[in-house]
């Protein structure tokens, strides 16, 4: 052990109560905790929302959709043929996971007292329901294996209490095109995932209900969803779709689309990349705050130590040596708030996750709680940042010890 860290453990360990430094360590270590704690809440909460709204926004479109290349951006799409070549070519590609098919028909809705505009989205018995399932809050998923097309649908809780439905309801469907056709559905499930601008629209239904009322043949669809393993490689392995189907055509010579999400929503991927920045300030403000506790703190220890500093100075200690006792006692200090600000922090994002307690507007934010992700290596990088900063800010304030005279501090009482 240096006499260094011997001198600096006795200091801090061996504080008398009436030390004048002991108010300001303490709220130095409270500054250090409360930063910390607020910073690990600020990242949860922001990449637990990210992730949630990224999560819904492609539970209803997939990570990337391949499309008639001459779609006008609407629901009423030109159809593709179901091309099992070329889904096989994709699904071999390193990453993705499933590929479906989907059909869209614009509609509405109608009840004896109500009416509603919505989108009839067709799946067959391939489509990966892990994103709806975990959202169905009433009944089960469609039942597609039949030879015939079925006339049971999943739609939403909002459309559901808009419309005065419920599970095992009957409902007219109508459809504008050249003469207004209709169709009876019934209700099998309901779920809600609080995305009201896809809950108050999306119906899944039989993908052959769809190419019934387009006039379409069977192998006819409005394109295909590509579903990958690994968001984070999104923009990689939509390079690698693009690729795949930019040489391909469709057998009466139309071209292929291939868009990810990002780039079919790029209002809501934007608006997340937005959020970023307010966990940028926060950590910033959090930081100086924390660090202007900590160099107040390390002055006023210096201040109440001056005589020990000259003594030691008398002794032939050099300015460096001092200096690291001084380090070594606020290292003490930042470890100590940081493993509370870890046990507040954490303890807090604990609590919401398990249990929900802080409620929020569904209809504003798009969930209905404060959504938490635990992120363990951005919650280390925190530590570290906050261990890095915090000591480097005190690498300053000690060169005040430089400047204190012996042979004047030993006469000062």
């Amino acid at each position: 052990m240096s006499l260094e860290y011997f001198i600096a453990k006795r200091i801090h360990f061996q504080q008398g109560k009436k030390n004048v430094s002991r108010p300001a360590v303490r709220i130095a270590t409270i500054g250090i905790a409360l930063g910390l704690a607020v910073m690990i809440v600020a990242v949860a909460i922001v990449i637990g929302f990210k992730r949630e709204i990224r999560n819904k926004t492609i539970g209803f479109g997939g990570h990337i959709q391949i499309t008639n290349f001459d779609n006008n951006n609407t629901y009423e799409m030109n159809p593709i043929k179901e091309n099992n070549t070329l889904i096989k070519k994709i699904s071999s590609i390193d990453g993705v996971k499933h590929v479906q098919p989907f059909a869209t028909k614009p509609g509405i809705i109608k009840t004896d007292t109500e009416f509603q505009g919505i989108v009839v989205k067709g799946i067959d018995k391939n489509f990966d329901w892990d994103f709806f399932k975990s959202n169905m809050v009433e009944g089960k998923p469609l039942d597609l294996s039949a030879n015939t097309a079925s006339n049971e649908v999943v739609l939403s809780k909002y459309l559901a209490n808009l419309l005065g439905l419920k599970l095992g309801d009957s409902f007219f469907t109508y459809f504008i095109q050249d003469q207004v056709r209709a169709r009876k559905f019934k209700i099998t499930g309901i779920y809600s995932t609080n995305f009201v601008e896809y809950d108050k629209l999306i119906i899944l239904a039989d993908i052959r209900q769809v190419q019934k009322l387009n006039d379409w043949p069977t192998d006819s669809i409005s394109g295909l969803e590509v579903l990958i393993s690994d968001f984070n490689r999104i923009d990689e392995i939509g390079d690698k779709v693009y690729d795949a189907t930019a040489n391909q055509f469709t057998p009466d010579g139309k071209a292929y689309s291939s868009q990810t999400i990002k780039q079919i929503n790029p209002q809501v991927f934007s608006w997340l990349d937005l959020l970023d920045m307010n966990v940028w300030v926060i950590l910033f403000l959090m930081l100086s705050v924390s660090g202007f506790n900590m160099i107040s703190g390390l002055l006023i220890l210096i201040l109440e130590r001056t005589n020990m500093i000259g003594i030691l100075k008398s002794l032939g200690a050099t300015n460096w040596s001092i200096r690291k006792i001084f380090l070594y006692h606020s290292a003490f200090l930042i470890a100590k708030g940081m493993l509370w600000g870890n046990i507040i922090g954490l303890s807090l994002c604990a609590i919401q996750y398990f249990t929900g307690v802080i409620p929020l507007d569904a209809q504003a934010y798009y969930v209905a709680t404060v959504p938490i992700a635990f992120n363990w290596l951005y919650i280390l990088l925190l530590n570290l940042g906050t261990l890095v900063a915090s000591f480097l800010m005190m690498v300053g304030p000690s060169y005040l010890i430089t400047k204190i005279s012996p042979a004047k501090i030993i006469r000062y009482e």
